[in-house]
């Protein structure tokens, strides 16, 4: 991926961050590195998710998957980074066609259903539209006692079940060495891969719990990994030679000088789950301490008309991160009789949308408004997997700046014992707590 921070600079933008204060804060990018390298070469716990190209093996994934290759529906069962970046890469890729033939071509029409919540009317409506006879399921979790996880996949079993299917021969299973998932596996015999250790499930997409479903669909792992490896060989001691850290470091800084919302807005219908993933990414990394940004998600050109008016005018306390391509698939746009309307007709819907972003990241400029550039050649497994190795070095980078640590979740497992306690799943003294609220209602 390309990084273009020109329109955070303090001569444009207000809240801005002036070349000098970059080149100061290269001294601590350059430590942070060091302190980054020495946690991949040690295979700590976090960093180690940096090292998932080398550490990746996608024939193993492909030969997991085998029995279900000719899946008419897979239904991956899991939860925030147990499923967000499984999703960001098929909805990414659907369609595209690969740059080798790896295996079948990812428009061989396999429908992906991602089961990453529990509303019970949503995921009635969910099973109802699926071919259950021949659907996938890829149930993941690390633990393999996340209560969202596995109430959804005793629901999902019990539905193959009624409709005579054996889910014991439809299932695969992405977890832990041990636990309960892990010993379903073991006792019926299911295909399993392993969650890498060390490695948070928001910054798993390039493992196992990411790729399983771009496997079943038929995507090109390799060159997913591919494209992660060649974005890892960019990561050095400087903000300025490395697009990653340049991205992590400005919005650093610019969240120090009081952007602290970080509005990514990707100019592609299939990167919209790629801010889902990222807003995961983001928030459960660096929100701790009081600190860290907000991440907010938008979809160009869509939020033009919805949000921009707030970017551009608003309180001065928003980023806007922008994720575009350079090349795309095109479509001319039919000529009309309308003579307001004529000037359409010598254009296509991809000249369009690169002028609606151009004026969009012009408009805010204009406003003095710090918006940042994220470019990719196009969207493919190759850039993809760039885009996504990147966007975690920036984020490990960000972490490091703050001083926080990246790698934990401390508010997210309250709650989780909270709702463990609620629903008679041990005792707990943070299910206490749910009973201390304070109410002020009012009522018709």
């Amino acid at each position: 991926m390309n990084v273009d921070i020109g329109n955070a600079l303090a001569s444009v933008a207000s809240p801005g961050v002036s070349r000098e204060s970059l080149e100061r804060l290269d001294e601590q990018v350059a430590a942070a590195h060091e302190r980054i390298e020495r946690g991949m070469a040690n295979e700590e716990h976090g960093y180690e998710a940096l090292n998932l190209p080398e550490r990746t093996d996608p024939d193993e994934i492909r030969a997991a998957v085998e029995p279900v290759a000719d899946a008419d529906a897979l239904l991956t069962v899991g939860i925030g980074g147990s499923s967000l970046g499984a999703a960001t890469i098929t909805n990414a890729l659907e369609g595209v066609e690969p740059r080798s033939t790896e295996s079948r071509t990812q428009s061989d029409g396999t429908e992906t259903v991602f089961l990453d919540n529990i509303d019970p009317e949503w995921v009635s409506s969910r099973l109802e539209g699926l071919p259950l006879e021949n659907t996938a399921i890829n149930v993941v979790s690390r633990s393999g006692t996340t209560a969202e996880t596995l109430a959804n996949f005793l629901v999902v079993r019990e539905a193959l079940e009624s409709a005579g299917v054996d889910w014991t021969e439809r299932t695969i299973v992405t977890t832990g060495e041990s636990g309960p998932l892990r010993n379903l596996a073991d006792r019926h015999d299911l295909p399993s891969l392993n969650v890498p250790d060390g490695v948070p499930g928001r910054f798993s997409a390039l493992s196992a719990v990411g790729m399983v479903a771009a496997a079943v669909c038929g995507h090109d792992l390799k060159a997913l990994l591919a494209g992660a490896a060649a974005e890892r060989e960019t990561l050095t001691g400087s903000l300025f030679d490395c697009p990653a850290y340049a991205y992590g470091a400005t919005t650093y800084a610019l969240d120090g000088r009081g952007a602290g919302v970080n509005a990514i807005m990707p100019y592609a219908e299939s990167l919209e789950t790629s801010a889902e993933w990222f807003a995961q990414l983001w928030a459960e990394s660096l929100g701790k301490d009081d600190l860290g940004q907000t991440p907010v998600r938008a979809l160009g050109v869509t939020d033009q008309h919805s949000q921009l008016q707030l970017y551009r005018a608003g309180p001065r306390d928003k980023l806007v991160t922008f994720v575009t391509t350079r090349e795309s698939e095109d479509r001319p746009i039919p000529d009309t009789d309308v003579e307001e309307l004529a000037y359409l007709g010598d254009a296509t819907l991809g000249e369009l949308l690169e002028a609606e972003f151009e004026a969009t990241e012009a408009s805010l400029a204009a406003a003095g408004r710090p918006n940042v550039r994220v470019e990719l050649e196009r969207v493919d497994a190759y850039e993809l997997g760039g885009l996504l190795y990147g966007m975690e070095a920036a984020c490990v980078l960000a972490g490091e700046l703050y001083g926080v640590n990246t790698f934990e979740q401390p508010a997210v497992e309250w709650a989780k014992k909270a709702t463990r306690g609620l629903l008679g799943g041990g005792d707990f003294e943070e299910a206490d707590a749910v009973a201390e609220k304070t109410e002020l209602r009012i009522e018709r």
